[in-house]
């Protein structure tokens, strides 16, 4: 009796501190949620070493695979479970897409910078993220958003999660520009599904698509489930292999076979080995300085679209579409970028992929305590995530899309100062891959629209200050070539 009325108590505890059932949501469906968002996300343990991992810097100096793959997983741990305890929602955290490839290609590759120096200037990023979320400026900024554009930022954001999907299944893909054709992409290879693993993508959508129909609890996490079954199975028929084999007909990243060992210690050598001031004295102050300004606005930006828009597909915001205790949340989002630089995983941001985790039920910081202790998990038991490739979690990223573009119709279409902008957000995250550059273009559009339409004064002062910073983060390539 004893022992049962004590896990009642502690059964009540946790949910009072999550606010499990003031959101309606259960300590079970929290604890599955949290496994689909460790599937969605997973994928960057084994991408963010191939950015990162491979490519050696002026000195030489290789981070390698296994270290990379060891850091990210321990930084993303770390930043969702961190999250999930004191912002309490259902955002996991994990290394950027584009701010890793913006300090592996450009400030290491193209500016010679040492990895040192470049997660030195990404821990100062997130020194500077921090400062402006406890100063109140990133919340003035999502004040100053009109509605229009918060929908905008929500739509954009469901295509692009939508074409994450369909490109890392292989259903959507880049035709290369030799081949001198006036399409871009094209629908799997040479027009057709020629692909298994794309064709396993294909019959893991009808399954979720199936399980959302039907309202079935848990569906999407039973549809990953599913579909990764449906692909070991096919790939033990097939022998399709991986992608870096065959490019066609291989899966991408994972190859959903069992594993031969389930478990090592993980190499955390690059953890902590930043040079936080060495750009400013090998490239120069003002170059480092207009560096440090491009990761700034990426990643204050890119975190800002994410966490509006999952706060909406969660209906957790208020009535003016932001999150309560949004101060509290943007301070523990923007300690990610120098738990990530000091890490060497790059910045961490709240991942869009949370998504998927939301749509299969979750509500609270829970879901993401279960996120982050499987990213932990998988320092010692690498291979277990590599069972599920990202086509049998590509279907989810898809659902959720489809899901997220109903908030179009909180945008009035039918006037145009409104219209153009709301368009260019929502077109261009998914076409140039970046959060970031669809509210650069976005808000850029609405100030110049509407002082086209002589509504000066419904322009926030701050949205005319985003648009000059924008302008200036747009040019910063020609900018960084005139300085030197």
């Amino acid at each position: 009796m004893e022992a049962s009325g004590s896990s009642t108590t502690q059964q009540s505890a946790l949910d009072r501190y999550f606010k499990i059932s003031e959101r309606g949501s259960t300590i079970g469906t929290e604890i599955r949620a949290g496994v689909v968002t460790f599937f969605a996300m997973a994928y960057i343990i084994i991408l963010n070493p191939l950015i990162l991992g491979t490519g050696a810097d002026v000195n030489g100096k290789v981070l390698g695979i296994p270290q990379v793959a060891a850091a990210t997983a321990l930084a993303a741990g770390v930043m969702t479970i961190a999250f999930g305890l004191i912002a309490r929602y259902p955002f996991g955290i994990a290394a950027g897409l584009g701010i890793n490839t913006l300090v592996a290609v450009t400030m290491v590759s193209s500016e010679g910078l040492t990895w040192e120096e470049a997660m030195g200037l990404v821990v100062l990023d997130g020194v500077v993220i921090v400062i402006l979320a406890v100063s109140g400026f990133r919340t003035a900024v999502f004040a100053a958003i009109p509605p229009s554009m918060i929908a905008a930022m929500s739509v954009g954001i469901g295509m692009f999660i939508a074409l994450i999907g369909l490109v890392d299944a292989g259903f959507v893909r880049r035709i290369p520009d030799a081949a001198h054709t006036t399409v871009p992409v094209s629908l799997g290879t040479g027009g057709s599904i020629a692909s298994w693993p794309t064709f396993v993508f294909v019959l893991g959508l009808i399954i979720c698509g199936f399980m959302v129909i039907r309202n079935v609890r848990g569906g999407l996490f039973i549809g990953i489930v599913l579909t990764t079954v449906i692909a070991m199975v096919v790939e033990a028929i097939t022998g399709a292999g991986s992608s870096a084999d065959d490019p066609v007909g291989g899966w991408n990243l994972a190859v959903p076979t069992l594993p031969d060992g389930f478990g090592g210690i993980p190499d955390l050598s690059i953890v902590g080995d930043v040079s936080i001031f060495g750009a400013f004295s090998h490239v120069g102050a003002l170059a480092a300085t207009l560096l440090l300004f491009t990761l700034v606005l990426a990643n204050f930006f890119d975190a800002m679209g994410t966490m509006t828009a999952l706060g909406k597909q969660a209906e957790l915001v208020d009535d003016q579409g932001v999150l309560p205790d949004m101060k509290k949340a943007l301070i523990v989002e923007g300690t990610g970028a120098i738990i990530g630089g000091g890490a060497s995983a790059s910045s961490n941001t709240v991942y869009v992929d949370s998504a998927a985790g939301i749509a299969d039920g979750a509500r609270t910081g829970l879901a993401n305590v279960v996120t982050g202790l499987l990213f932990l998990l998988a320092m010692f038991l690498t291979p277990l995530y590599e069972v599920v490739p990202i086509e049998a979690a590509a279907p989810v990223l898809v659902i959720v899309g489809a899901l997220m573009i109903g908030q179009v119709r909180d945008i009035d279409f039918n006037q145009f100062h409104i219209a153009l902008p709301a368009f260019l957000t929502i077109v261009v995250m998914p076409f140039t891959y970046s959060i970031a550059n669809g509210i650069g273009v976005g808000f850029i559009a609405f100030t110049l629209m509407a002082l086209f339409a002589g509504k000066v004064k419904e322009i926030h002062w701050i949205m005319w200050l985003i648009s000059a910073l924008f302008v200036v983060y747009f040019a910063m390539d020609p900018i960084l070539a005139a300085v030197g």
